[in-house]
């Protein structure tokens, strides 16, 4: 998520021990750890929700290709059968004559 070293951190630790005091620190620690804790909690769902839509999107885009290629496969079967339909009325006019 962020990028710090051991450094930042160390520095960041001293330094609040010098502001907070060493009687206070052990429960200032274990506060931020538990936000952090819950930061990163909604971060994965956040992700896992993002994810979850584009999947969705992913989806319905494929069922709409596929309502698509039945529709057109429809028509063009259509489209053949009145096309042999002609045919066939065609030949039995040829034929009458």
């Amino acid at each position: 998520m962020f990028d710090f070293g051991f450094w930042e951190i160390a520095i960041i630790g001293v330094i609040t021990l010098i502001l907070v005091g060493p009687e206070r620190m052990p429960a200032l620690a274990r506060k931020a750890g538990l936000f952090v804790g819950k930061l990163n909690k909604f971060l994965s769902k956040v992700k896992k929700d993002i994810n979850e839509e584009l999947k969705t999107e992913e989806i319905k885009e494929q069922l709409s290709m596929d309502d698509e290629k039945s529709i057109i496969s429809d028509i063009t079967n259509e489209a053949k059968s009145s096309a042999d339909l002609f045919n066939q009325k065609d030949s039995e006019q040829d034929d009458s004559k």
